[in-house]
């Protein structure tokens, strides 16, 4: 991308940088590292931007970093792009050449190729005019820390005014980048549910009252919440994705606990949800003699998209793609992002990715066989630099 101009299509690019942003993806899918313990990440971060002269600012909730480039000065406009850094706790068998040498941990969530974005975005704005500054937010623990409220709580956001950044999704081609205004993932509200009944010998069940036959009851009721409850034009879920209870083949449980997360995409379904769930868990105390408990964990505001920052995001995606490359989501993500800290606060876009296509037989994200087809890197890389320029070129222009 040599050419300065913010008003001409961008260029994915060269082969040599191209070549240098899938390096990037495959060495830090090798080492991916929890939430908040990202710091082999954090080190080979620090060095890439080192190699294309973009210094380090400063150190972020333990293990992130905030670079800059461009224009320091305080009376020019200032916007933000966003990677997130943190692996799974995932065993991984894709087989790849560059698997994962960390036993039981993987990067089956793409932040690795988004890690290599943001680097490769940098590495394209370094040698870029660009009117303003363009903050450069390399985040952890994104899967289950929060990092974007921890940096949020640290000033990150300070002095900025937009924020950008996007998500690899295997739902969309190599080529294809979703962008639009509005509400593009859920709020999730992760909840926790203790029965308490009475132990005993499996021999005598009259004797006990038995917490996994009534946690069996409630799984298969908890269901009715959505399919009979919830209006079913707006996209809702109900998970219980762990259940613990029991200590022996032949003894009946006296306690069994249930874990799960509520997936909404409006305030008031959420509300009658959480309101839903709370009645099913208290009625089964009546019912079948036990003692319940249900408690929600700290979750995740969904993500909106400002409409005039979809805005600029488009008219990125389409110097990049071209007009045929810009797509809807269609319906709105229930995964959860923190990205959506950041826009409580200012304005900005979260963009798809594509990065699949029909002949690829992959895992989905979060799985074992989770991979991505790195034709999207440089493309990403692209749309990152361009997004930055035209975001800052329209805040200029808006402001002089």
């Amino acid at each position: 991308m040599n050419d300065k101009s913010p008003t001409n299509s961008a260029i994915v690019p060269d082969p040599e940088l191209t070549g240098w942003i899938r390096d990037i993806r495959r060495t830090i899918h090798q080492y991916p590292e929890p939430g908040y313990q990202e710091h082999r990440t954090r080190k080979y971060i620090a060095e890439k931007l080192g190699e294309i002269g973009v210094p380090v600012l400063r150190d972020s909730s333990k293990t992130g970093i905030i670079a800059a480039i461009g224009n320091e000065s305080k009376d020019q406009p200032c916007i933000a792009l966003r990677a997130d850094m943190d692996g799974l706790p995932v065993l991984e068998k894709t087989g790849l050449s560059f698997t994962s040498k960390i036993p039981g941990m993987m990067h089956a969530c793409g932040h690795d190729g988004h890690v290599a974005m943001l680097l490769g975005a940098a590495a394209l704005l370094k040698n870029s005019d660009i009117p303003g500054k363009v903050v450069l937010f390399f985040q952890p623990a994104e899967e289950s820390g929060n990092g974007a409220h921890a940096m949020i709580k640290e000033g990150a956001l300070e002095g900025i005014q937009q924020i950008f950044a996007g998500h690899i999704d295997r739902h969309f081609n190599v080529g294809q980048i979703a962008a639009e205004p509005g509400l593009i993932c859920a709020y999730t509200d992760p909840f926790n549910i203790k029965i308490c009944g009475r132990g005993g010998h499996a021999s005598r069940p009259h004797e006990t009252v038995d917490s996994i036959v009534v946690a069996s009851l409630l799984v298969m009721s908890i269901q009715t919440l959505v399919s009979r409850e919830v209006n079913p034009s707006y996209p809702t879920v109900v998970s219980v994705g762990r259940i613990e209870g029991g200590s022996a083949h032949n003894v009946i449980a006296e306690q069994t606990s249930l874990k799960g997360t509520i997936r909404s995409t409006h305030p008031d379904i959420r509300s009658q949800i959480i309101a839903g769930l709370e009645r099913m868990v208290g009625a089964m105390d009546d019912l079948y003699d036990v003692t319940t408990e249900i408690t929600f964990g700290e979750g995740l505001p969904p993500v909106i998209n400002d409409k005039q920052a979809a805005e600029v995001a488009c008219e990125a995606v389409t110097r990049v793609t071209g007009e045929e490359g810009l797509v809807k989501q269609r319906h709105p993500s229930l995964g959860g992002e923190d990205f959506s800290f950041f826009l409580q606060r200012i304005p900005g876009c979260l963009v798809r990715f594509g990065a699949g296509g029909k002949d690829r037989a992959d895992g989905p994200a979060h799985s074992p066989y989770f991979d991505f087809d790195e034709g999207v890197l440089p493309i990403g890389a692209a749309y990152l630099s361009q997004v930055a320029q035209l975001a800052l070129h329209k805040l200029h222009t808006s402001s002089s």
